[in-house]
């Protein structure tokens, strides 16, 4: 084994950077924060306290979503034994899910690719955190195995998955059994509006009153909605990935290489714009008149580009994450550049929108200044349903590959927005997301005040949870299993910008390929070291700047430090900023002694460098990098 690279801290920290103390504070909270929710809301073999009835196909994924991002603190340094606890709650709920008929064989028995990509996420992590499990190893080539040639969810002919609905038990035809009467009373779907629009007499929310329109509506949509191939199955694609970063089986790569490949031909024959709906001899448009839209979770109903961005950005970053070919993140390209193509200037507070709470709580009191807004839906009439873009999106298209259009599209969101994006506001949405705009501008140079705001938000809303723990006294016989994921107290999204370059994962079913990652050499396992907090001040494709500090009083600490987590980048050169020795000094003097940093180059060329840090001090590391050097993997 070829050794790595190391180097020492010695520049003095002097008063420890208050962004290095609220980052130590901001993993003591959450440690504390999960125990607290286990204890409240969870079961001895990990499973959640629910004493209520399985719908008939919706909310497996919410029972997993209460746990999506802890083996994502583990990975950056959380406690010891939340990987365990994050293995323990999986198989809990698994064994509960299963006993409550969603799961088959340990997974999704049929549902589509927008839930079941937020069901995953805990097992992503769960495989990333920890490759040399054995028994999720073996998960992932079987969860993968659904969709393969050959499997019955997917057709090779025609290059797609078969039903909007899929898994364990194949192609999973129609719809929820709750929709089969698609009528007025569901209250909750009414910000969304009808499903279909071209069904005779009913044009009006108010029309599925009528017990025959209602039922008309949950016919057609089990007939159109409820067939076919939709763009939210591209999500299905981080199976075949997650399983391909463990052994490089060609056969798993050649599947979503393919099954991407059938969606960009689709987009290019359709002017450019992704379609959301392939019937089942495979033409757009088949079930819907020939429409582009139309299907199930799809660009008219209900979320548009929510879900089919979402969709095509986790796909695009599978296609690049397997071949290193920026061009496949053209898949992911499309659609965010489609509907800023079609770009309007209006307020949050005075614009129609199906989704208002969230853009409420992220822009606050700038809700009500006009700034870009896109068309998040289409229909017969054109585009509607205009929102404030996503910039994760965007953000994670620019992180993949680095490209300057990439850039360019940030830079123009930017631009056209008529809110600060230097303004850091204390919100958690389920995502866990929505605080790219800050970030990216302390990556730019334009808000050096970040580090310190988002963690301190991030404590803030962490503190938030655990009251609403201490006080919940929700019934488990009567719970909406929405709950847990309303309270869930773990927060990273904050961790994942400052100490590794990267933001927050997709949600709706993405991998995190990490610009950065750590793995304590003391505690032979990943994550920061205790005591260590970590700043990267600049990311570019050959280049990232990161500073680690020690905060601690005791024990010099070992990190290494690993270009990618998935160990795909080589760092060809790191230029250290080291300093004179002299420090602490003579004990006699009121003050510690003046030292001079100074910079010093040295060759790297792996993937890893070493370092060493000892109680008070200090590095700064511009490391000089080679994009993609390595085949991605799973690294144990």
């Amino acid at each position: 084994m070829t050794e790595i690279p190391r180097v020492t801290a010695s520049v003095p920290t002097g008063s420890p950077p208050v962004w290095a103390v609220l980052q130590r504070r901001l993993f003591e909270v959450n440690d504390h924060a999960w125990r607290a929710f286990a204890a409240r809301y969870t079961e001895d073999d990990g499973r959640l306290v629910y004493r209520g009835e399985a719908a008939s196909r919706d909310g497996a994924d919410d029972f997993y979503e209460a746990f999506f991002n802890w083996p994502t603190l583990y990975q950056l340094g959380g406690a010891d034994d939340l990987l365990e606890q994050s293995k323990r709650h999986w198989t809990g709920v698994t064994a509960q899910l299963s006993e409550l008929g969603y799961l088959v064989d340990e997974y999704e028995r049929g549902y589509d690719w927008f839930h079941q990509g937020e069901s995953m996420l805990l097992f992503y992590g769960i495989c990333a955190a920890d490759p040399a499990d054995e028994s999720f190893r073996e998960r992932a080539y079987r969860f993968a195995e659904l969709y393969l040639p050959g499997s019955a969810n997917y057709d090779r002919a025609t290059r797609t998955i078969r039903a909007p609905h899929n898994g364990a038990g194949g192609p999973r035809w129609g719809i929820n059994e709750e929709w089969t009467s698609y009528a007025a009373e569901l209250t909750t779907m009414r910000p969304f509006g009808l499903p279909l629009r071209d069904l005779p007499g009913i044009r009006d929310w108010s029309d599925l009153a009528d017990p025959a329109n209602a039922a008309r509506m949950g016919a057609a949509m089990i007939d159109r909605i409820g067939r076919g191939d939709t763009a939210v199955n591209i999500a299905a694609t981080s199976l075949a990935v997650n399983a391909w970063l463990y052994g490089h089986e060609d056969r798993l790569a050649d599947w979503v290489l393919e099954y991407l490949g059938a969606w960009q031909e689709r987009a290019r024959a359709n002017g450019g714009v992704l379609p959301d709906n392939v019937g089942p001899s495979g033409t757009i448009g088949e079930l819907h008149g020939g429409r582009w839209y139309g299907g199930n979770y799809g660009w008219l109903w209900p979320h548009g580009v929510y879900s089919v961005g979402a969709a095509a950005v986790v796909g695009a970053l599978n296609g690049f994450l397997l071949t290193g070919d920026a061009g496949r993140l053209d898949l992911g390209r499309g659609p965010i550049d489609t509907v800023l193509e079609q770009g309007i200037q209006g307020a949050v507070t005075e614009t129609e929108m199906s989704i208002s709470d969230r853009w409420l709580a992220e822009l606050g009191e700038e809700a009500a200044k006009p700034t870009l807004l896109v068309p998040n839906r289409h229909d017969d009439n054109g585009w509607f349903d205009y929102q404030p873009p996503q910039l994760g999106l965007s953000a994670w298209l620019w992180q993949a590959a680095m490209r300057p259009e990439d850039r360019a599209r940030l830079d123009r969101l930017r631009e056209a927005s008529g809110y600060d994006w230097c303004t850091v506001r204390g919100f958690r949405n389920k995502e866990e997301a929505g605080h790219e705009a800050p970030w990216l501008e302390f990556l730019r140079g334009a808000n050096p005040g970040y580090p310190e705001r988002i963690l301190a938000a991030a404590i803030g809303q962490v503190q938030r949870r655990m009251a609403l723990i201490d006080t919940d006294e929700a019934d488990p016989a009567r719970i909406h299993v929405h709950h847990w994921q309303r309270l869930n107290p773990v927060l990273t999204e904050a961790l994942l910008h400052l100490t590794t370059g990267t933001p927050q994962v997709l949600y709706n079913g993405g991998l995190l390929p990490t610009r950065l990652s750590y793995f304590d050499l003391d505690r032979n396992r990943p994550g920061l070291p205790p005591d260590i907090a970590a700043l990267v001040h600049e990311v570019e494709d050959t280049r990232i700047s990161v500073e680690l500090v020690h905060s601690g009083l005791a024990r010099t600490r070992r990190v290494r430090v690993d270009a990618g987590s998935f160990g795909e980048h080589r760092i060809d050169r790191a230029v250290v900023t080291e300093a004179d020795t002299g420090y602490p000094g003579d004990p006699r003097a009121y003050t510690a002694p003046e030292s001079t940093p100074r910079r010093r180059e040295l060759p790297v060329g792996g993937p890893r460098l070493e370092v060493v840090l000892p109680p008070g001090m200090s590095i700064r590391l511009e490391l000089g990098l080679t994009s993609r050097a390595y085949r991605p993997a799973h690294r144990q």
